[in-house]
């Protein structure tokens, strides 16, 4: 709360205890996660805005460390350390400092945030019903009565490249440009290019590779160009993108139907209770069937607290941003004078625990507050 006044800090210090009361009475043990956490996990999986304003420093063992720039990770490290059983479902809230370097909108280097995190929640339609429920409830509790929620929804994505008939590596590949859309659509059209693609400085290696003997190859021609391994890669690494690169080219191209309906998912955007249409003129069964089957129960769920879906956006492509998300994803902004202002988000994230070292699969959830954010528009 640095360059705050006294009476600002109490204000805020007020508004974040009526939130903070609400996550409580609704069932969520209030943790306070330590402020410094190993950095690994943020520069890798938090998405490129935060990895960029993230404050690194190595400690005395030359481990890399951070100041956390959200509370996310630092309350799945918490789980992990302190819950008997991974797996088992836990309901967790906190309050306290974030720190990242300041944006083009100046925003400040250390902000207030307040959210909730819910490991292995039952019903998983109702539970992110019921987190999107408590995060509009505690905006709500503060004063805040006109905003906008946008909705996502990764599972449906990832639903219909499961179904998209390609090798197993390019939908590897795919999915791992998603929060990359330039990326994406560049690699998207070269697997529809196939052979047709120009030959690069490399081809002829490539072609060679393809033969047998990558590893043999590699450290041939390292040799006989004189070349140095660098950036950390070792030669089988190198080996293995080659060979990659190899199959690429021996593979029939990806029909420009199939692109073709990634991308048409990939531009819904509506009223979220309205998409549905949208989503059968894409077509498609299994697993994007299912995940669809989700998208509707979580709209009833919805309902069901009292929401009302139809003031609400869909966009297939939000949720680009953070990059542990797999599911379901939702941003609430409030209109000030200098422009629309995110002041809270979450969603679903059930690959990140087991990323950070859980044997056990543990799915996940949850959403955040900028206590700071909120209080300047309510302002």
């Amino acid at each position: 709360m640095a360059g705050k006044s006294r009476p600002e800090r109490e204000a805020l210090e007020r508004q974040n205890a009526t939130i903070m009361a609400l996550f409580e009475r609704a069932g969520f043990d209030h943790i306070a996660p330590d402020i410094l956490q190993p950095a690994d996990i943020f520069l890798e999986r938090s998405g490129e805005d935060i990895r960029a304003r993230t404050f690194v420093f190595t400690d005395p063992s030359g481990a890399e460390m951070c100041l956390r720039p959200d509370l996310t990770v630092p309350a799945c490290r918490y789980h992990l350390s302190h819950a008997a059983r991974a797996d088992h479902e836990a309901r967790y809230c906190y309050c306290g400092p974030a720190f990242r370097f300041p944006d083009e909108t100046l925003s400040p280097q250390e902000f207030t945030q307040v959210g909730l995190e819910w490991f292995a929640a039952p019903q998983p339609a109702a539970a992110e019903a019921r987190i999107l429920k408590l995060a509009i409830s505690a905006l709500e509790a503060a004063g805040l009565t006109k905003f906008r929620v946008t909705l996502g929804d990764l599972g449906l994505f990832s639903a219909l490249l499961a179904d998209t008939e390609m090798p197993e590596r390019w939908r590897r590949r795919l999915g791992h440009h998603f929060w990359r859309p330039a990326a994406f659509r560049e690699l998207l059209d070269s697997f529809c290019a196939g052979h047709s693609r120009s030959r690069t400085s490399i081809s002829d290696l490539v072609d060679r590779v393809s033969q047998g003997a990558v590893l043999t190859t590699v450290e041939a021609e390292l040799d006989a160009r004189k070349l140095p391994l660098v950036g950390g890669r070792e030669v089988a690494e190198i080996a293995e993108r080659l060979e990659g690169k190899a199959a690429d080219r021996r593979e029939a191209p990806l029909s420009r139907d199939k692109a073709q309906r990634l991308n048409a998912y990939l531009a819904i955007a509506g009223e979220a209770a309205a998409v549905a249409k949208d989503f059968a003129g894409v077509g498609g069964a299994g697993r994007f069937s299912a995940a669809r089957e989700h998208f509707d129960r979580r709209l009833f769920e919805m309902e069901e607290l009292g929401l009302n879906p139809r003031r609400f956006r869909f966009a297939a492509t939000f949720g680009r941003e953070i990059e542990y998300y797999t599911g379901f994803t939702f941003q609430i902004e409030a209109d000030t004078a200098s422009g629309p202002v995110a002041v809270a988000g979450g969603g679903r994230y059930d690959n990140l625990l087991a990323d950070m070292g859980s044997p056990l699969p543990v799915p996940a959830m949850g959403c955040a507050i900028h206590t700071d954010r909120l209080k300047a528009v309510l302002a």
